[in-house]
């Protein structure tokens, strides 16, 4: 990080920051961050009738952090949740996209409903910035690589759709009140703390558990995986960095590499290779496949300072040793949704 950059950061320093979505994989690790600079966090994790806070549990109590367990459907809920915070960070959102083929009205209302909530209780409240999670899944199938923030939208999955309903009711806030908000798009987060309905846990968790082989889906995706302390960090830049109101930025490393190719390198990383097995029930509807995705990481390098740090290989066994820890947590055998 830049001397710059962590001046910038210092700012969160007696900030007050909502973060919702923050017993998410992602969410979690910006609370953490969040913390780490000194800003008091209210977050914000989904009802239910274990009081599980999700990622959150890890990390213990703090007298700056204040948990609210609730849902961002709720409007009147989340205008009290915003009252009195500097800063929204909007984390909340139904991201599995296999099952958004199976519930996408559930997607509509989380995702689109609950950010035009988010954003109406922030422009009540005068609030000084909104930052609102995007996903490189807006694009589909890229028309080119590496993607910049002027590639067309294409809905390619009821998820993917919502999301571009959730960033357009941010751009529509930004241009019709004058509401604070940037639009963070990051592209495949990974790390400690993801669950095994994304493929990089599913592939540590098999491996761990030293099945025969190792089951996955289509192996020809292109992704571009960003370590999660990383991304989390891009967020606090997104929260505090003056003069990006209104923009959408990406934040990636602008390295891509297939499905096939991160299983290998997981193999290599742990040491213990099997044979890949190809399972069709992991395999997306055809015409919903996104084939590429690929990061133009030079807008977040001008506008936010920010820059990856961390390799994907150090990246991967980070994972593995954590899975390998947990192993009770995960279901090696089962796929999730």
């Amino acid at each position: 990080m830049s001397a710059q950059a962590s001046t910038v950061l210092d700012t969160l320093q007696g900030q007050r920051v909502l973060v919702t979505g923050a017993g998410g994989f992602i969410g979690g690790h910006v609370v953490e961050a969040l913390l780490a600079h000194g800003a008091h966090v209210r977050a914000l994790v989904r009802y239910n009738g274990r009081n599980d806070w999700g990622c959150l549990d890890e990390l213990g109590a703090h007298e700056r952090l204040e948990v609210v367990a609730g849902d961002i459907r709720d409007p009147h809920q989340v205008i009290r949740m915003v009252e009195g915070c500097d800063r929204v960070l909007h984390l909340a959102a139904l991201i599995a996209i296999p099952f958004s083929y199976v519930a996408p009205q559930s997607y509509v209302e989380t995702n689109v409903t609950g950010t035009l909530n988010v954003l109406e209780a922030a422009r009540i409240h005068g609030t000084k910035r909104v930052v609102v999670t995007s996903t490189s899944e807006v694009y589909g199938t890229a028309r080119y690589v590496p993607i910049d923030e002027k590639h067309p939208l294409q809905g390619q999955s009821p998820y993917s759709a919502s999301k571009i309903g959730a960033d357009k009711i941010a751009e529509s806030y930004h241009l019709s009140f004058e509401t604070p908000v940037v639009t963070l798009r990051p592209f495949n987060t990974y790390g400690p703390r993801q669950s095994d309905r994304a493929v990089i846990p599913t592939i540590a968790a098999q491996l761990a558990s030293k099945q025969p082989v190792l089951k996955l889906g289509s192996l020809d995706p292109v992704r571009d995986f960003l370590y999660v302390k990383d991304t989390a960090r891009a967020f606090l830049h997104a929260a505090v960095v003056p003069g990006i109101e209104g923009e959408t930025i990406h934040v990636g490393t602008g390295v891509g590499v297939t499905i096939g190719e991160l299983a290998e390198r997981m193999m290599a990383a742990c040491g213990h290779v099997v044979p890949i097995e190809t399972d069709s029930a992991r395999i997306r509807p055809s015409g919903s496949e996104v084939m590429r995705l690929l990061c133009d990481p030079q807008y977040a390098a001008a506008k936010l300072d920010f820059r990856p740090e961390v390799d994907l290989d150090t990246g991967l066994l980070a994972v593995h040793d954590y899975v390998k820890a947990r192993l009770d947590r995960y279901r090696p055998g089962q796929y999730m949704r």
